[in-house]
C-alpha cells in the first residue's frame, strides 16, 4: 500500500501566511504601520518599547501586542507609559508569535484612532523569523553584551530585517565589544540593512529611532489616503 505524508508544518504555515496577509491589508486599509520587534531575551525590546511611548504616546496614537512564553510582565510595564492598549499573548510555551494572534488582538485595536502598532515578539533569534505576521518592517536588536557575531550566527533573522538596534550602547566603555566589526557582519547578511546604535537609559540614538517610526506613520497614511 502507498504511504501518503502531510507535511504538517507546511500546512500550518500555509495557512498563517494566508491569514498574515489578512493582517497587512487591513492594516494597510487603515493607514496603519506595524514593526515586529525581534530579539534574544535581554537584548531590550521592553526597555525600548517603554521609553519610546513614554516619549511619544503625546504625539503617536500606538497600539502594542507583546508576545511572551509566559506571564504578561512586559506588557504590563509598558501599561504604565500609555493610556492605550497593550495586548498581551501568553504562548504558553510557544517560541514566536503568529498571524492568528495578531489579528485576534487587531480585534480590539480601534485601528480608525491608531498610527502606529508596535509587535513585541517573542524573545528568541530563531522561530520569529520564520513566521509572517502582517507587519510592514522588521526590527531586529541586539545588545552589546551578545557578542559582534549574532548575525553570522542568526542570519535569517538579520536578512529579512529592515532595521538593526545594536543596544545597550552606553555600556560599551566596560565591554570588549567592536562596533565595527559587528556593523560589518551585519553588512554581510544583510547590505540593505539599516543600523542605529542606541541605548534607552541614555537616549543615544533614539531621536534617529523615532524619525523612522514618523516616517512610517507619515508614508503610511499617504499611501492609504490615495487609494481611498
Amino acid at each position: 500500500m502507498p504511504v501518503r505524508v502531510i507535511d504538517v508544518r507546511e500546512r500550518v504555515m500555509a495557512q498563517n501566511d494566508l491569514i498574515a496577509a489578512e493582517v497587512r491589508q487591513r492594516l494597510d486599509d487603515a493607514g496603519v504601520p506595524s514593526l515586529n520587534l525581534m530579539s534574544s531575551p535581554g537584548a531590550g525590546k521592553t526597555l525600548l518599547l517603554e521609553r519610546t511611548l513614554a516619549d511619544l504616546a503625546p504625539s503617536l496614537r500606538i497600539a502594542t501586542v507583546v508576545g511572551d512564553v509566559q506571564t504578561q510582565n512586559d506588557a504590563d510595564r509598558l501599561s504604565r507609559h500609555t493610556s492605550r492598549l497593550v495586548h498581551a499573548v501568553v504562548t504558553g510555551g510557544a517560541c514566536h508569535l503568529d498571524a492568528r494572534q495578531i489579528s485576534a488582538a487587531l480585534d480590539a485595536v480601534d485601528l480608525a484612532d491608531t498610527d502606529l502598532v508596535f509587535i513585541e515578539n517573542v524573545g528568541n533569534l530563531v522561530c520569529p523569523a520564520s513566521w509572517d505576521l502582517g507587519q510592514t518592517s522588521d526590527v531586529v536588536l541586539f545588545a552589546v553584551t551578545e557578542g559582534e557575531d549574532k548575525p553570522l550566527k542568526y542570519p535569517k533573522m538579520f536578512k529579512r530585517s529592515r532595521y538593526a538596534l545594536i543596544t545597550k550602547v552606553d555600556l560599551l566603555p566596560y565591554l570588549d565589544f567592536d562596533v565595527e566589526r559587528a556593523i560589518g557582519y551585519l553588512r554581510d547578511v544583510n547590505p540593505n540593512i539599516e543600523v542605529l546604535l542606541t541605548s534607552a537609559r541614555t537616549g543615544q540614538g533614539l531621536d534617529e529611532w523615532y524619525d523612522i517610526l514618523r516616517g512610517h506613520v507619515r508614508h503610511a497614511s499617504h499611501v492609504a489616503a490615495e487609494s481611498a
